[in-house]
């Protein structure tokens, strides 16, 4: 990755005091032209629903399973988070066939708790898969989510514009290679999950995986989250809703008692372990 150019893309969207004022990006001139030379920063885009899944079919035909796994572990020692959420958007997406756009409006009913969840406006089709998408997009900036992978291994990990950025940004990739220590860390992941008390929810999870991995909690939080879509993160669906502010989406009806899915580490990474 070009240095330059992902400087070029944190200090369009980030400080040190957090988010930039959306009012003092930009995506012309010359620093941004370099970045997208690179490949790191884009023109907006405009696609229809249609045009995005036949383009998620499409990367399926190239992008294993293997080579998703691949990505996720090699990001553990060497803290390439960016190349952490192939997995998940993988999973999301690897069963998508050819639909056109159906909105859910008046497919779904929320009872008393809120337990039911639909962002109105978005494909009931693809909701069956865990994946919103909007029937179409207009000079969308797909650079802030550019900057959400490569920053923490992104956070709209669930939306169609996200998995299919990730999943070609994986194909630029070259010498992904598991080593030893990423085998360890994976290991200890999983070690950790298993000594989660009952009760632990995945705040508490996520401090407890402090130390096992080079992270911050950011890193860690879509960790867990990414796993949580790879399915190796399953949680009870009759759990009461999410309620009062939470910092997660995937995970958080997950607690300890719950653990991983064996099913789902061998399903991925069974060659390494």
């Amino acid at each position: 990755m070009d240095k330059k150019a992902k400087l070029i893309l944190m200090k369009t969207f980030w400080s040190s005091n957090g988010w930039k004022n959306t009012g003092t990006r930009f995506f012309a001139g010359e620093d941004f032209e370099y970045a997208k030379d690179k490949g790191l920063m884009f023109d907006p885009i405009t696609m229809s629903h249609d045009e995005c899944v036949l383009r998620i079919i499409e990367l399926h035909k190239v992008i294993t399973k293997e080579i998703v796994a691949r990505a996720f572990l090699h990001s553990l020692s060497t803290r390439k988070v960016y190349l952490r959420s192939a997995l998940s958007s993988w999973a999301l997406t690897h069963r998508m066939v050819a639909h056109p756009f159906e909105s859910n409006v008046g497919k779904y009913t929320t009872n008393n708790n809120g337990s039911t969840y639909a962002c109105f406006g978005e494909c009931y089709v693809c909701d069956t898969y865990g994946v919103a998408v909007h029937e179409d997009y207009t000079n969308e900036d797909i650079n802030v989510l550019n900057f959400e992978r490569i920053k923490w291994g992104g956070v709209r990990l669930n939306h169609m514009l996200y998995c299919m950025l990730d999943l070609e940004q994986l194909l630029t990739e070259a010498d992904i290679v598991v080593n030893k220590e990423d085998v360890v860390i994976f290991t200890n992941i999983l070690a950790t999950i298993t000594s989660c008390d009952p009760t632990d929810a995945p705040r508490q999870l996520e401090k407890r995986l402090n130390g096992i991995l080079p992270s911050n909690k950011g890193e860690r939080d879509f960790l867990m989250e990414i796993m949580a879509y790879a399915g190796i993160l399953n949680a009870e669906e009759d759990r009461p809703g999410r309620g009062g502010k939470n910092d997660f989406w995937a995970i958080v009806h997950w607690r300890g008692i719950d653990g991983y899915s064996k099913q789902a580490v061998q399903d991925y990474f069974a060659q390494w372990l």
